[in-house]
């Protein structure tokens, strides 16, 4: 419960900062959407069971990249580029890459590129490994949850804060996205 408070509490701060981010979509330091990772390659990435650490996001390319909902995507190929393009809807994370656990109890936090889950062709995030052990206890109940939260937190402005600056994700990731 004390971790619920903190989160709802982390969410307001981190909503403030937002004001500066391209549209509603989540971008961090690095300038892209999901941080430089390819939205399509997670489609074809060996999901994992609830509890298990999924296999980390495929960094995109900086020089292969499209524009979709005020924000820059990177792509690992062109072909998953022009597949994103032909349907960014079916590719771009749910509540616009922020934190889907976060969403579901009120608020918009970063989204960690490398703590995901793609449910009924939907693709979630999640901020950090703690917040995925709450968010796979009921990860039907969250996301209904987080559907119904959305209609009132999708008009504030995007998070602005790095999910890499959270010690819980120390570990999480590799090396930078987008790639040069």
């Amino acid at each position: 419960m004390m971790f619920k408070q903190f989160l709802i509490g982390s969410a307001f701060v981190f909503g403030l900062s937002g004001a500066a981010m391209a549209g509603e979509q989540y971008v961090d330091e690095t300038g892209f959407a999901i941080s430089g990772y390819d939205a399509v390659a997670y489609f074809s990435l060996p999901q994992k069971e609830p509890g298990m650490a999924q296999p980390h996001a495929v960094p995109g390319r900086a020089d292969i990249t499209a524009d979709y909902n005020g924000a820059t995507w990177a792509f690992a190929s062109e072909e998953n580029r022009d597949m994103f393009l032909a349907d960014p809807g079916k590719y771009a994370p749910a509540f616009d890459g922020h934190c889907a656990y976060g969403v579901a109890q009120g608020g918009k936090v970063p989204a960690n590129p490398n703590l995901w889950r793609i449910v009924d062709g939907e693709l979630y995030l999640n901020i950090t490994p703690t917040v995925v052990g709450f968010w796979n206890e009921d990860i039907p109940g969250h996301i209904d949850t987080a559907d119904s939260n959305w209609d009132t937190l999708e008009a504030k402005a995007a998070s602005g804060k790095s999910w890499k600056a959270i010690s819980d994700n120390d570990g999480t990731y590799e090396g930078p996205a987008p790639v040069q």
